[in-house]
């Protein structure tokens, strides 16, 4: 006769989790364990606690597990569940696409201040990633229309995804391209706001990265050259091309890299060139302004 195993509870699964977690050095051991706890069951942080008893079913243990190893190996958290909050959206996330981050919130803050009061505005969001963006965008100005590129197959697939999560697929059109390259010439000159996130890490500075970011998210997305403006140099043709007069470039930077952009964008014609802090304090946003007068 075959032993049965062992039930496992909600208690239990979760002081286990914690334990291992700890011995492998996650500096956030219980809310790793909180989370991938709740992926493996369904429950909520609250539930968790409230339902302590509860057995684990023999599916949910496996769940557990196999998240478990992963993340004891490094593996970020976002990639094992496959969502990741941003502003008052859920997004998918897998690997090979850049994780949202909370500071880039502020880069979204930014740009709907610019569309304050624009009826119907016109928005590109040039390297993409995930779409966080452009769905952030889409669902907080309703009659907003979002052209979103990303040089990346897979990311572009993952922002069409979570543009149909967000039910803004109409209005959200994504383009696999460099920057601007597929955005048609007939929309050139009509944009309210051109907002990017795009790869702004210097190399010096990627060597410090952490290894949960550097081993396991995509170098396409991170690495922005010798001081971070490699692709930053390419933006602002691209935001020149697109732009209407009037309208306004909101880029997140690393903060060793925005005294140099600001000077580069006001070499380039931008006006009102300013930088933004993060919820942090840290210099983190340039936003600048087309010329009224430019062409």
């Amino acid at each position: 006769m075959t032993q049965q195993a062992r039930t496992w509870t909600v208690k239990e699964a979760l002081e286990w989790t914690q334990g291992y977690l700890d011995r492998k050095e996650d500096a956030h051991a219980l809310i790793s364990a909180r989370t991938l706890l709740s992926h493996a069951t369904g429950l909520s942080h609250l539930e968790l606690y409230t339902l302590f008893d509860r057995p684990l079913s023999l599916a949910e243990r496996d769940v557990l597990r196999e998240a478990v190893a992963r993340r004891g190996a490094g593996e970020p958290l976002q990639y094992i569940t496959g969502t990741a909050p941003f502003r008052y959206l859920e997004v998918k996330v897998r690997p090979g696409v850049l994780i949202p981050r909370p500071e880039t919130e502020v880069l979204v803050d930014e740009a709907l201040a610019v569309l304050a009061g624009t009826e119907a505005p016109l928005v590109a969001d040039l390297c993409c990633g995930s779409g966080c963006i452009a769905c952030a965008v889409a669902t907080e100005v309703l009659d907003a229309r979002v052209w979103a590129t990303d040089i990346s197959p897979e990311a572009c697939v993952l922002a069409q995804e979570n543009a149909q999560a967000a039910g803004a697929e109409a209005r959200i059109h994504v383009l696999e391209c460099d920057l601007d390259a597929a955005i048609p010439d007939d929309l050139a000159g009509a944009f309210h706001c051109v907002v990017s996130n795009p790869p702004y890490i210097p190399d010096e500075v990627m060597e410090e990265l952490s290894a949960e970011v550097k081993d396991h998210e995509p170098d396409l997305a991170l690495r922005g050259g010798v001081d971070g403006l490699d692709v930053f140099r390419r933006l602002l043709k691209s935001a020149q091309r697109l732009l209407r007069p009037g309208g306004a470039l909101v880029v997140e930077l690393h903060e060793t890299s925005l005294d140099e952009a600001q000077a580069l964008a006001e070499a380039a014609g931008f006006m009102d060139a300013r930088i933004v802090e993060d919820l942090a304090g840290r210099p983190r946003i340039l936003r600048a302004a087309k010329g009224k007068d430019a062409v």
